[in-house]
């Protein structure tokens, strides 16, 4: 049986046919999400989320007579509770400081990625001016897209590829 026959029967409050579509569906959407979001409390809330709306709304599924898979369907599901995700996290963040009251004290995740990232390439990433590594480290080494980047970071999508591009500059000097 395909998703799209196992999301028309979970449409009719099937639970086994909602229990076979997570079995097969949740290890590579949970890649998927993994690979724009390192933060494993989110991707698990995104899960949920996404199943919980599936099933919910399975009979919303128009199918393939509109030419949409079951399982893209799933995906821009739980790419949409990705994004609010970080959207509510950026809501819930803390507003920044101003300049002049920031301590020098380097912040935790400059400290986790000084001791993922070493040598010359460590060494480059601190020099970088913040607003360049923050949007490196959500591109490169949380996997995030533009958009993805742009809502995460309260930023227009513009910045974000104008500060990427600034970055992939900087890095190229400094390893030169």
């Amino acid at each position: 049986m395909d998703e799209e026959r196992l999301l028309r029967l979970v449409a009719r409050g099937d639970r086994g046919a909602f229990d076979e579509l997570y079995r097969r569906t949740s290890p590579w959407l949970a890649v998927r999400l993994r690979r724009r979001c390192a933060d494993e409390q989110i991707v698990a809330e995104v899960m949920q989320e996404t199943y919980l709306a599936v099933w919910r709304a399975a009979g919303a599924f128009a199918g393939s007579a509109v030419g949409g898979t079951a399982v893209g369907w799933l995906w821009t599901i739980a790419a949409r509770r990705l994004v609010d995700a970080f959207r509510r996290r950026a809501h819930h963040a803390e507003p920044p400081v101003a300049a002049a009251e920031r301590a020098v004290v380097p912040a935790a995740e400059e400290e986790a990625l000084a001791g993922t990232v070493g040598g010359d390439i460590g060494d480059a990433l601190r020099r970088l001016a913040p607003e360049l590594r923050e949007v490196l480290q959500a591109t490169v080494l949380d996997g995030l897209s533009v958009r993805e980047t742009a809502v995460l970071l309260r930023l227009p999508e513009g910045t974000v590829k104008t500060r990427a591009r600034r970055a992939r500059i900087a890095m190229r000097e400094a390893l030169a």
